[in-house]
């Protein structure tokens, strides 16, 4: 096994502090941080209606099926007035004009015309609501779909500046609430719109006198909705944007309320939460109270323009210009013609409330993606020679990191990676990832540049173990088998084996069959680490990543972990990153960091002759160990 490895650099001109490491529950402050919200100004809310309504498109033959019904029906329960009308004139000339027998004949075909046309309007508005209803829920399972392919393609630099519970509540609460807000007001706004022209041409059938003065109530309505509106837009992206932050807020002390425990920071967490909380009420009070005007205004405006009608009507029924069936007729297309105008106003604090999440979406939408992949490709089989040639790399432009590094590692050797927190080393190990693109220079694998291979291809022959272990909500089976696609019994048990896993497993009382709960708190601490590492064993990767692994175990469970390493190591290119010196003693090559550069290198031996960074590392370290030890005696 080759232990060469060649380091040249330059060192960063200066100090800037390392970036988080590799999920999203780390987050700083980049430029996508927290702050940047809707909520910080208005609603666009033409631009944003009109692309939330083209992620309907798809549904084209539906939408047309449903604005056919609705006509027809419209134009059923427009007519039903009418012929409710004339059974009030047959009663009325039979009983005071002529003085004669009702004909019920007559009467009673115009009550089946009247019964039937209504109960076509029913079931065809049913029909159109469930078909409505299909688009509405079709149409959003695309947009959680888009939203989580979206996700997929986004860099780690995004989930860096974005609180975990405020994506959570973009991707759950916002698309929910687009979901309800279609679903609420799509099919009364094409029965409300029907409904009003309608009513309007059968008005000026009856009078056009009477509906030029039920005419006045439109620009009242318009102007009272646009004035609320307005007013109202603001405070509903305010409520989504509180949301999104109130539940970044319970995430991240629910899933730190140990720590929040053993500090006695209760009581500050639960001060931060009724301040959210009443944030998040102060907006949400806001935008209803004030789209709330909307529909007592509308009431009175409706119920003045039927006293109007009432009693200009009832002026053309005594001058004889009107009957008295055409005026019953009219207050029915009066009381008609404001509902569809109340309706619609109404909906108004829906469609802004829609539109206010919509935006939040589209922001993740919109979001930077990773650049297109290349269509490069490894050789086969891949050695794992790494190098790094003069590589420059910052995560901000102000705050330069990795000045002109140049290394070279060798198959199969091990380089571990040592110096104080903020030098670059994780940095290091993202850059081979590509979970972020150098700015100059390039890395190469086998020669092969890695930014001209397509993520995938280069991740699969690289594996990771970190400081924090990652378990998901499944069986201990499920978890190492997450190392590789199609892995067989054989091929788990194996890995579980090798790296110790099996030792422990058989005191569960299920086994591999044990399911690891939420926060994985039914294994300690060294048995997580364990099922990382056979995961990671299982992946039978070219390239290792150990990033402190056993930082976080105690001193016997560390020795499993270390002979668990010690079999993952073996043939493969290891980068191993830690601060216990004594773990890294028998590395081939060790490379000690500050400010984004390598300082020194060597062996462990070759280290501490030198008596430098390392050597004054290592007796800290040792002092360190010592005074333990004493205050321990």
């Amino acid at each position: 096994m080759s232990t060469e490895t060649e380091t040249t650099t330059a060192k960063a001109p200066a100090k800037a502090n390392e970036r988080p490491k590799y999920g999203p529950q780390h987050r700083g402050g980049g430029p996508m941080g927290h702050g940047q919200g809707t909520g910080e100004k208005a609603v666009s809310f033409g631009p944003s209606m009109r692309r939330l309504l083209g992620h309907l498109r798809p549904e084209l033959p539906r939408i047309i099926a449903v604005i056919a019904m609705t006509l027809v029906a419209t134009i059923g329960n427009a007519v039903g007035p009418v012929i409710l009308g004339q059974a009030t004139n047959i009663i009325y000339d039979a009983t005071v004009v002529t003085r004669t027998p009702i004909d019920f004949t007559g009467l009673g075909r115009t009550l089946l015309t009247a019964l039937a046309v209504y109960l076509v309007f029913f079931v065809l508005m049913w029909a159109s609501g469930f078909i409505i209803n299909t688009i509405v829920q079709r149409s959003v399972y695309r947009m959680r779909n888009e939203v989580a392919d979206k996700i997929t393609r986004l860099p780690l630099k995004y989930f860096d500046g974005q609180p975990r519970g405020e994506l959570l509540s973009r991707v759950t609460n916002d698309v929910d609430n687009i979901s309800q807000s279609l679903q609420q007001t799509l099919s009364q706004i094409l029965n409300n719109l029907f409904t009003l022209l309608g009513v309007l041409v059968m008005m000026f059938y009856v009078s056009w006198v009477l509906a030029l003065v039920a005419l006045i109530t439109i620009p009242i309505a318009g102007g009272v909705t646009m004035v609320i509106g307005k007013r109202s837009q603001k405070l509903f992206a305010k409520t989504w944007k509180a949301t999104g932050e109130l539940n970044s807020q319970i995430e991240e002390a629910y899933s730190g309320h140990d720590l929040v425990t053993v500090f006695g920071r209760r009581r500050e967490v639960a001060e931060q939460f009724r301040a959210k909380n009443a944030e998040l009420f102060d907006a949400s009070f806001g935008a209803q109270f004030i789209s709330g005007i909307i529909m007592p205004v509308m009431f009175f405006v409706g119920n003045l323009n039927y006293v109007v009608v009432a009693v200009v009507g009832g002026l053309m029924v005594t001058g004889g210009t009107l009957t008295i069936g055409g005026v019953q007729a009219f207050i029915q297309y009066s009381r008609m013609f404001t509902q569809p105008i109340t309706a619609l106003a109404s909906m108004a604090n829906l469609l802004q409330s829609g539109v206010a999440s919509a935006e939040r979406v589209f922001e993740v939408l919109d979001a930077e993606e990773e650049t297109p992949d290349e269509h490069g490709s490894l050789p086969v089989p891949v050695k794992g020679r790494v190098e790094f040639e003069h590589v420059t790399f910052s995560y901000t432009p102000d705050k330069p990191l990795i000045t002109d590094l140049s290394l070279v590692a060798q198959p199969g050797s091990t380089v571990a990676i040592v110096g104080p927190t903020g030098a670059g080393k994780t940095t290091l190990v993202n850059l081979i990832l590509r979970f972020y693109d150098v700015q100059a220079g390039r890395i190469t694998l086998d020669g092969i540049d890695i930014a001209s291979v397509p993520r995938r291809e280069l991740r699969e022959q690289i594996g990771m173990v970190l400081q924090d272990t990652w378990l998901f909500g499944g069986t201990i089976r499920d978890n190492i088998a997450y190392g590789k696609d199609g892995a067989t019994e054989e091929e788990i048990l194996a890995a579980a084996k090798a790296t110790y896993v099996d030792r422990f497993v058989h005191s569960l009382p299920e086994g591999y069959d044990t399911v690891i709960n939420e926060e994985a708190s039914n294994l300690s601490a060294g048995e997580k680490q364990l099922i990382t590492i056979a995961r990671a064993f299982l992946s039978e990767p070219t390239v290792l990543i150990l990033d402190e692994a056993t930082s976080s175990v105690d001193t016997r469970t560390e020795l499993l972990v270390q002979r668990a390493m010690g079999k993952l190591r073996a043939d493969r290119t290891s980068f191993v990153i830690a601060h216990r010196l004594s773990t890294i003693r028998d590395a081939d090559v060790i490379l000690v960091m500050e400010d984004g550069a390598i300082v020194e290198q060597g062996n462990h031996v070759e280290l501490l002759a030198a008596q430098g960074h390392y050597y004054r590392l290592y007796q800290a370290q040792f002092a360190a160990a010592i005074t333990d030890e004493e205050d321990a005696a």
